[in-house]
């Protein structure tokens, strides 16, 4: 009976200075770690700016399409130089068989809410852009980040440029909401 006590008296735990180190590497890694692996707002809303390119280039696509049926592919903008593209009669204004349009007009065109979306045509010369109204790009005066690598002043936005030129096609791209 006895050697039964002494393997009681011999198992040991842990401290309690060990359980706290270890609670406090813890929650170390918690704070740091975390918010990289947690960032669904800012995912959302770049899948959504990606589902907006897409419906920009099908539109775009369509557009273009119907022009070359109408054969005025090689014409530059101009009042009545465009196409219907839907049933009740909606025109778009074509340049170069592509829509060269302003921001109302795809607002008409994409149907995103305007409370959650802003279409801005004013930033930036020809082009229309679109980006979520709680993520107001900082200045787009100087333009698009290169290769749609987001900045600490240009991020989560999707935009649109008209051709310029015969056989030119437009440039459609987003850019992610997440700064690196």
């Amino acid at each position: 009976m006895r050697s039964g006590m002494n393997v009681k008296a011999n198992q040991q735990g842990f401290t309690l200075i060990e359980l706290v180190v270890v609670i406090v590497i813890l929650g170390i890694l918690a704070v740091t770690a975390a918010p990289k692996f947690i960032n669904l707002q800012d995912d959302a809303q770049t899948a959504t700016l990606q589902g907006v390119q897409a419906s920009m280039g099908s539109a775009s696509a369509l557009v273009h399409s119907k022009s070359l049926i109408k054969g005025n592919n090689d014409t530059a903008p101009a009042v009545g130089v465009d196409v219907t593209v839907d049933g009740s009669g909606t025109k778009v204004l074509v340049g170069y068989g592509y829509p060269v349009i302003t921001d109302t007009e795809w607002q008409k065109i994409l149907d995103l809410d305007t409370g959650d979306f802003t279409y801005d045509d004013s930033s930036i010369t020809g082009t229309v852009v679109i980006y979520p109204a709680s993520k107001v790009p900082a200045d787009l005066t100087g333009g698009l980040p290169a290769n749609d690598v987001p900045t600490a002043n240009v991020n989560c936005l999707t935009y649109y440029v008209a051709p310029t030129a015969v056989n030119g096609v437009p440039t459609i791209g987003s850019v992610s909401c997440q700064v690196p």
